[in-house]
C-alpha cells in the first residue's frame, strides 16, 4: 500500500526555502553578496546553493517573482472593499509599500540582471488591474489626466520605482516614502494636493 503523504516539506524544499529567505537579509545589508556568503549565511555548503539555483542571476530572479507575488497580494489587499477609486488607488498603494521597502534594493539589484523589462513583465498582472481602478476613476470623473488609463498606469509604476530609488539614494526616508508615494499618484490622477494628503492620511492613521 502507498505510504501517506502527511504534507511535511521536504528537506529539499526547506533548504530551498531557507535559502531564499537568507539571500534577501543578505542581499539586503550587502547588494554584492556572492553565492558563498550566501551560502555561508545559510549554513550550507555552496554547492547546495547552485544545486537550486544555478547563478546569482537565478537566485534573484527568483526573489524578485517572489516580491512580486508579496506585491500583487498587498495591492488587492489595499483596495479591497474601497468603491471610491481614489480611495482604493491610495490603499492599494500604502498596502503595497508597507511591504514593497523590505524590497527596495532588491528592485535595484534585479535591474542588474532580470532586466527593467523583465520586472515590467512581472507586474503586467498588477498593471492591468490598476488600469482598470483607474479607467473606473476617469469614467467617474474622480480622476482627469490627459493620459489614458493604460498610459497613466504604467506612469504610476514608474513614480513608485523612483520613490524607491529616492530612499535609496538617501533622498527620502522610508517612514514618510508611503504617504508620499500615495499622494504622488494621486495627484498624478488629477486628485487635488489638499484632498490627496487628507485621505492618505485617513488611510494610514
Amino acid at each position: 500500500m502507498a505510504a501517506m503523504t502527511t504534507g511535511t516539506p521536504s528537506r529539499a524544499d526547506a533548504n530551498r526555502r531557507r535559502i531564499l529567505d537568507v539571500a534577501l537579509a543578505e542581499l539586503l545589508r550587502d547588494p554584492d553578496a556572492s553565492m558563498d556568503q550566501i551560502a555561508r549565511a545559510a549554513g550550507v555548503v555552496r554547492r547546495t546553493v547552485y544545486g537550486h539555483f544555478p547563478s546569482r542571476e537565478a537566485l534573484i530572479g527568483t526573489l524578485v517573482d517572489g516580491a512580486v507575488e508579496a506585491v500583487a497580494a498587498a495591492h488587492a489587499a489595499g483596495r479591497e472593499g474601497a468603491a471610491d477609486p481614489a480611495q482604493a488607488v491610495a490603499g492599494s498603494v500604502l498596502a503595497v509599500w508597507e511591504i514593497a521597502d523590505r524590497y527596495r534594493i532588491l528592485v535595484a539589484l534585479a535591474q542588474r540582471s532580470v532586466t527593467m523589462q523583465g520586472i515590467r513583465d512581472r507586474l503586467a498582472p498588477v498593471r492591468a488591474t490598476c488600469t482598470e481602478l483607474l479607467q473606473r476613476g476617469l469614467d467617474d470623473g474622480v480622476f482627469v489626466s490627459a493620459l489614458p488609463a493604460p498610459a497613466l498606469a504604467y506612469v504610476h509604476e514608474q513614480m513608485l520605482f523612483g520613490v524607491m530609488e529616492a530612499v535609496n539614494d538617501g533622498l527620502l526616508t522610508p517612514e514618510e516614502a508611503g504617504r508620499s508615494a500615495a499622494v504622488t499618484v494621486l495627484t498624478a490622477a488629477g486628485v487635488p494636493a489638499s484632498r490627496a494628503t487628507e485621505l492618505v492620511a485617513e488611510l494610514d492613521d
